[in-house]
């Protein structure tokens, strides 16, 4: 169970274990604001609810200008684990430009690709082949890309996220 850790400006900070949220509340360094449904912690005296999302208790600045850096997790989940040139399933990654006639590691030059269709490209281009590809790779935006840790939203995050009114 991950906990989304926000500042006191409500902007989010990033990611950590419920483990960790349980301490920063318990310490009194943070507030729940939103609990993760019937799920409690139980211990020799007391008994709390799972914290989903919690506040820091004093202001922690967030970096204005956050360029979003390009991993191989990072292509994937923007790519939705889906082959940009046939739609199966992902489990690689790949140059649209090769490296080897110029291409950089810039996400708009890297796509999710099955096995089969990074052999077949080889180091070609998609010119070469005749391919097209099923998706614009750009680099991602919106705010639970900034979250450190994030891999998968949760939905108790959504309105401090700012998700439902990007929806």
């Amino acid at each position: 169970m991950k906990t989304l850790v926000l500042n006191a400006g409500y902007e989010p900070l990033g990611v950590v274990s419920f483990k960790r949220a349980l301490i920063l509340v318990l310490n009194q360094k943070a507030i729940v604001l939103a609990g993760s449904g019937e799920l409690e912690v139980h211990s020799a005296c007391k008994t709390l609810k799972l914290p989903s999302v919690i506040l820091l208790s004093r202001y922690v600045r967030v970096p204005t200008a956050r360029k979003i850096p390009v991993t191989r997790r990072g292509v994937l989940r923007r790519d939705g684990w889906s082959c940009a040139y046939c739609g199966k399933a992902a489990n690689t990654v790949d140059h649209v430009q090769p490296k080897s006639k110029g291409g950089l590691d810039t996400w708009d030059n890297l796509v999710a690709c099955c096995f089969r269709c990074n052999n077949q490209k080889s180091d070609r281009t998609l010119g070469e082949l005749g391919w097209e590809l099923r998706i614009t790779p750009k680099m991602p935006s919106g705010s639970q890309w900034l979250v450190r840790g994030a891999e998968r939203v949760e939905p108790e995050w959504d309105e401090f996220l700012g998700l439902s009114a990007a929806a």
